[in-house]
C-alpha cells in the first residue's frame, strides 16, 4: 500500500493529463494492486456475509458539471454489495493520502426506504441507540454520519425525542485511518474487521426495511 499512497501524493501535485499519461504504467501497477486488495477484502468479508458483487471506483473524475476541472481523483475507492433483497446496507472504502476511511451504510436511500427508516426511528429510537452505544461499535465508528434536514421532515414532529435521527437523509458510519495505518501490514485485516463491526447496524436496518416483504405471504 506504500506505493499506492506515494503514487496518489504525486498525482495530487500533478493532476493533469500529461503527467498521468507519462506515468500510466505506474498507475496500472497500482490499480492491479488495488484490485488484488479488493479481492482479498471480498474473500475475508465473505466468511461472515454474502457479497453479491464488488466494484473498484474509477480514478477518472466526471468534470462535466464541476467547477473543479482536475481530471483525476486523489484516492482509490471501492464498494461491496450484499446479496439478496433482505440483506441491506453497503460496504465501501476510500484510500487516499490523509483521507482514508472504511465503513458503510445507507447512502441516499430512495424515498420509500427513507420513510420506513424515519418511521422506525419515530416509533423506536432505543434499539438503534443501543447498537451505536455498544463499546466495540462506538470505539470503531463514533457517531452516525450523514447529511440532514435543518428541520423535521414533513409529517414528523420537530419535538420528537428522536428528531436528530429522523432529520437525517443518509445513514452511515466511517472509521478513519492514518497513512501509517494504511501502509501497515495489518491494514487488510483491519479493513475486514471494520466491515464486520458494522454488521449489527446492517442486520437491524435490514429487518426494518424488509419485514414488510413477507406481508401477505402464506
Amino acid at each position: 500500500m506504500k506505493e499506492t499512497i506515494a503514487f496518489l501524493k504525486k498525482l495530487d501535485k500533478n493532476n493533469n493529463r500529461e503527467w498521468f499519461a507519462e506515468h500510466k504504467p505506474k498507475y496500472q501497477n497500482v490499480k492491479l494492486y488495488m484490485e488484488d486488495f479488493l479481492q482479498s477484502v471480498f474473500e475475508g468479508l465473505s466468511k461472515s456475509d454474502v457479497i453479491e458483487r464488488k466494484n473498484l471506483w474509477r480514478i477518472y473524475r466526471d468534470i462535466r458539471f464541476s467547477k473543479d476541472k482536475t481530471p483525476y481523483n486523489i484516492h482509490f475507492g471501492a464498494s461491496l454489495v450484499r446479496a439478496g433483497v433482505k440483506r441491506r446496507g453497503g460496504y465501501c472504502f476510500c484510500i487516499g493520502p490523509g483521507s482514508t476511511w472504511v465503513g458503510g451504510g445507507f447512502y441516499n436511500p430512495h424515498k420509500e426506504d427513507l420513510l420506513l427508516i424515519r418511521k422506525e426511528f419515530e416509533y423506536d429510537g432505543k434499539t438503534i441507540r443501543k447498537i451505536m452505544a455498544r463499546k466495540k461499535f462506538k470505539d470503531t465508528f463514533g457517531e452516525m454520519q450523514g447529511t440532514e434536514l435543518k428541520t423535521a421532515p414533513r409529517g414528523f414532529d420537530k419535538q420528537d425525542p428522536n428528531i436528530d435521527l429522523i432529520r437525517k437523509k443518509n445513514f452511515y458510519f466511517h472509521r478513519n485511518f492514518t497513512d501509517a495505518e494504511v501502509c501497515a501490514p495489518s491494514f487488510l485485516k483491519e479493513t475486514v474487521k471494520t466491515f464486520e463491526n458494522i454488521r449489527p447496524f446492517f442486520d437491524y436496518m435490514s429487518v426494518v426495511l424488509t419485514e414488510h416483504l413477507d406481508e401477505g405471504q402464506d
